[in-house]
Protein backbone atom coordinates (compact mmCIF):
# COMPACT_ATOMS: atom_id res chain seq x y z
CA UNK A 1 0.00 0.00 0.00
CA UNK A 2 3.05 2.60 0.82
CA UNK A 3 4.37 2.47 -3.04
CA UNK A 4 0.54 2.99 -4.17
CA UNK A 5 0.43 6.03 -1.99
CA UNK A 6 4.26 6.86 -3.34
CA UNK A 7 2.46 6.71 -6.98
CA UNK A 8 -0.42 8.67 -6.77
CA UNK A 9 1.38 11.38 -4.32
CA UNK A 10 3.55 11.58 -7.56
CA UNK A 11 0.99 11.83 -9.96
CA UNK A 12 -0.28 14.64 -7.74
CA UNK A 13 2.95 16.67 -7.93
CA UNK A 14 2.88 15.97 -11.85
CA UNK A 15 -0.48 17.55 -12.32
CA UNK A 16 0.45 20.65 -9.74
CA UNK A 17 3.69 21.07 -11.73
CA UNK A 18 5.36 21.45 -14.69
CA UNK A 19 3.86 18.67 -16.61
CA UNK A 20 6.79 18.95 -19.45
CA UNK A 21 9.19 18.29 -17.16
CA UNK A 22 8.27 15.37 -15.80
CA UNK A 23 11.06 12.10 -15.73
CA UNK A 24 10.10 9.95 -12.79
CA UNK A 25 12.58 8.30 -10.70
CA UNK A 26 12.19 5.31 -8.49
CA UNK A 27 13.96 3.91 -5.77
CA UNK A 28 13.00 0.35 -3.88
CA UNK A 29 13.81 0.57 -0.01
CA UNK A 30 15.33 -2.09 2.35
CA UNK A 31 11.89 -3.12 3.09
CA UNK A 32 10.76 -3.90 -0.58
CA UNK A 33 8.56 -0.08 -0.25
CA UNK A 34 8.52 1.33 -3.83
CA UNK A 35 9.44 5.18 -3.80
CA UNK A 36 8.93 7.66 -7.19
CA UNK A 37 9.76 11.53 -7.58
CA UNK A 38 9.45 13.69 -10.05
CA UNK A 39 12.04 15.91 -8.61
CA UNK A 40 15.88 14.35 -10.04
CA UNK A 41 17.61 13.75 -7.11
CA UNK A 42 21.20 14.19 -6.36
CA UNK A 43 23.59 11.56 -8.25
CA UNK A 44 20.24 10.52 -9.45
CA UNK A 45 21.96 8.02 -12.01
CA UNK A 46 24.54 6.30 -9.70
CA UNK A 47 24.06 4.56 -6.56
CA UNK A 48 24.66 7.58 -3.97
CA UNK A 49 20.94 8.10 -3.82
CA UNK A 50 19.30 4.89 -5.02
CA UNK A 51 16.89 6.63 -7.50
CA UNK A 52 17.79 5.45 -10.80
CA UNK A 53 15.27 7.05 -13.83
CA UNK A 54 12.08 5.19 -14.43
CA UNK A 55 10.12 6.91 -16.96
CA UNK A 56 11.00 9.40 -19.32
CA UNK A 57 8.80 12.36 -20.26
CA UNK A 58 6.80 11.31 -23.15
CA UNK A 59 6.53 12.99 -26.44
CA UNK A 60 3.07 13.21 -27.81
CA UNK A 61 1.79 11.22 -30.70
CA UNK A 62 1.22 7.21 -29.68
CA UNK A 63 3.63 6.95 -26.83
CA UNK A 64 0.96 3.83 -25.69
CA UNK A 65 0.11 2.23 -29.72
CA UNK A 66 0.61 -1.31 -28.94
CA UNK A 67 0.78 -1.45 -32.56
CA UNK A 68 2.72 0.90 -35.54
CA UNK A 69 0.06 3.76 -36.38
CA UNK A 70 -0.41 3.26 -40.32
CA UNK A 71 -2.30 6.33 -40.50
CA UNK A 72 0.38 8.98 -40.07
CA UNK A 73 -1.63 12.38 -41.60
CA UNK A 74 -1.08 14.96 -38.86
CA UNK A 75 -4.81 15.57 -40.13
CA UNK A 76 -6.11 12.53 -38.06
CA UNK A 77 -5.72 14.06 -34.47
CA UNK A 78 -9.07 16.62 -35.94
CA UNK A 79 -10.57 13.88 -38.18
CA UNK A 80 -12.64 12.37 -35.40
CA UNK A 81 -13.52 15.43 -33.49
CA UNK A 82 -17.33 15.70 -33.79
CA UNK A 83 -17.11 11.91 -32.35
CA UNK A 84 -14.90 12.99 -29.28
CA UNK A 85 -17.53 16.31 -28.24
CA UNK A 86 -20.54 14.26 -28.75
CA UNK A 87 -19.43 11.52 -26.49
CA UNK A 88 -17.82 14.00 -24.32
CA UNK A 89 -20.77 16.12 -23.88
CA UNK A 90 -23.23 12.56 -23.82
CA UNK A 91 -21.16 10.91 -21.26
CA UNK A 92 -19.84 14.56 -19.12
CA UNK A 93 -16.21 13.09 -19.09
CA UNK A 94 -13.35 15.78 -20.06
CA UNK A 95 -12.61 16.40 -23.81
CA UNK A 96 -8.93 16.23 -22.89
CA UNK A 97 -9.38 13.14 -20.96
CA UNK A 98 -10.79 11.44 -24.13
CA UNK A 99 -8.18 13.04 -26.15
CA UNK A 100 -5.22 11.52 -24.31
CA UNK A 101 -6.85 8.29 -24.03
CA UNK A 102 -6.97 7.89 -27.67
CA UNK A 103 -3.50 9.34 -28.10
CA UNK A 104 -2.07 6.71 -26.14
CA UNK A 105 -4.31 4.01 -26.89
CA UNK A 106 -3.83 3.85 -30.83
CA UNK A 107 -2.23 7.27 -31.73
CA UNK A 108 -5.55 8.04 -33.59
CA UNK A 109 -5.62 5.07 -36.42
CA UNK A 110 -9.05 3.60 -36.12
CA UNK A 111 -7.53 0.20 -37.44
CA UNK A 112 -4.90 -0.50 -34.85
CA UNK A 113 -5.58 -4.08 -32.83
CA UNK A 114 -3.19 -4.93 -30.06
CA UNK A 115 -1.28 -8.35 -29.62
CA UNK A 116 -3.99 -8.80 -27.10
CA UNK A 117 -6.85 -8.31 -29.22
CA UNK A 118 -7.82 -4.95 -27.92
CA UNK A 119 -9.09 -2.71 -31.52
CA UNK A 120 -10.14 0.55 -32.44
CA UNK A 121 -9.11 4.25 -31.50
CA UNK A 122 -9.61 3.64 -27.94
CA UNK A 123 -8.13 -0.47 -28.14
CA UNK A 124 -11.67 -1.73 -26.69
CA UNK A 125 -11.33 -5.30 -26.03
CA UNK A 126 -14.12 -7.74 -27.50
CA UNK A 127 -15.61 -8.27 -24.37
CA UNK A 128 -15.47 -4.49 -23.12
CA UNK A 129 -16.77 -3.33 -26.66
CA UNK A 130 -20.29 -6.15 -25.99
CA UNK A 131 -20.44 -4.32 -22.60
CA UNK A 132 -21.07 -1.29 -23.82
CA UNK A 133 -23.05 -2.45 -26.28
CA UNK A 134 -20.28 -1.84 -29.54
CA UNK A 135 -21.13 -3.90 -32.23
CA UNK A 136 -17.92 -2.80 -34.52
CA UNK A 137 -14.74 -1.57 -32.61
CA UNK A 138 -12.92 -0.39 -36.02
CA UNK A 139 -16.17 2.52 -36.52
CA UNK A 140 -14.76 5.61 -35.51
CA UNK A 141 -18.24 6.54 -33.50
CA UNK A 142 -19.12 3.46 -31.67
CA UNK A 143 -15.82 2.64 -30.75
CA UNK A 144 -15.15 6.74 -29.15
CA UNK A 145 -18.86 6.35 -27.82
CA UNK A 146 -18.38 2.88 -25.95
CA UNK A 147 -14.17 3.87 -24.66
CA UNK A 148 -16.04 6.88 -23.21
CA UNK A 149 -19.00 5.59 -22.05
CA UNK A 150 -16.35 2.72 -19.87
CA UNK A 151 -14.66 5.83 -18.48
CA UNK A 152 -17.80 7.30 -17.71
CA UNK A 153 -18.52 3.73 -15.66
CA UNK A 154 -14.98 3.75 -14.06
CA UNK A 155 -15.36 7.08 -13.45
CA UNK A 156 -18.99 6.75 -11.50
CA UNK A 157 -17.43 3.41 -10.08
CA UNK A 158 -14.07 5.28 -8.64
CA UNK A 159 -16.40 8.72 -7.16
CA UNK A 160 -14.31 10.40 -9.57
CA UNK A 161 -11.15 9.82 -8.89
CA UNK A 162 -9.33 10.84 -12.59
CA UNK A 163 -5.79 8.47 -11.76
CA UNK A 164 -7.79 5.51 -10.68
CA UNK A 165 -10.05 5.75 -13.62
CA UNK A 166 -7.18 6.23 -15.64
CA UNK A 167 -5.65 3.17 -14.27
CA UNK A 168 -8.48 1.30 -14.42
CA UNK A 169 -9.38 1.88 -17.81
CA UNK A 170 -5.63 0.11 -18.69
CA UNK A 171 -5.97 -2.98 -15.94
CA UNK A 172 -9.49 -3.40 -15.41
CA UNK A 173 -11.49 -2.46 -12.41
CA UNK A 174 -10.91 -5.46 -10.92
CA UNK A 175 -7.52 -4.92 -10.50
CA UNK A 176 -7.62 -1.21 -8.86
CA UNK A 177 -10.71 -2.56 -6.34
CA UNK A 178 -8.21 -5.10 -5.52
CA UNK A 179 -5.01 -3.47 -4.75
CA UNK A 180 -7.22 -0.21 -3.34
CA UNK A 181 -5.56 2.03 -5.65
CA UNK A 182 -3.10 1.47 -8.94
CA UNK A 183 -1.96 -1.51 -9.14
CA UNK A 184 2.20 -2.12 -8.56
CA UNK A 185 2.46 -2.86 -12.71
CA UNK A 186 4.80 -0.88 -14.31
CA UNK A 187 2.35 -0.73 -17.48
CA UNK A 188 -0.25 0.10 -15.84
CA UNK A 189 1.86 2.90 -13.80
CA UNK A 190 3.75 4.28 -16.89
CA UNK A 191 0.05 4.63 -18.40
CA UNK A 192 -1.51 6.74 -15.68
CA UNK A 193 1.78 8.78 -16.03
CA UNK A 194 1.66 9.05 -20.17
CA UNK A 195 -2.19 9.77 -20.08
CA UNK A 196 -2.20 12.49 -17.14
CA UNK A 197 0.43 14.37 -19.09
CA UNK A 198 -1.30 14.30 -22.64
CA UNK A 199 -4.48 14.75 -20.45
CA UNK A 200 -2.99 18.51 -19.26
CA UNK A 201 -1.29 19.23 -22.42
CA UNK A 202 -4.92 18.91 -24.16
CA UNK A 203 -6.21 21.16 -21.51
CA UNK A 204 -3.83 23.60 -22.22
CA UNK A 205 -4.83 23.59 -25.79
CA UNK A 206 -1.88 21.95 -27.05
CA UNK A 207 -2.67 19.59 -30.13
CA UNK A 208 0.19 16.81 -31.58
CA UNK A 209 1.02 17.36 -35.16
Amino acid sequence: MARLVAFTALVAAICAGDVARADIYRRVGPDGTVYFTNVPPRGARGTKSGYSVYLRTPTPGGVGARVPARDTSPERFRRFDPFIQEAARLYQIPEALVRAVILIESNYDPRVVSNKGAEGLMQLMPETAARMMITNSFDPRQNILGGTRYLRFLANLFNGDIVLTIAAYNAGEGAVARYGGIPPYESTQGYVHHVLLNYYRFRRGEMPG
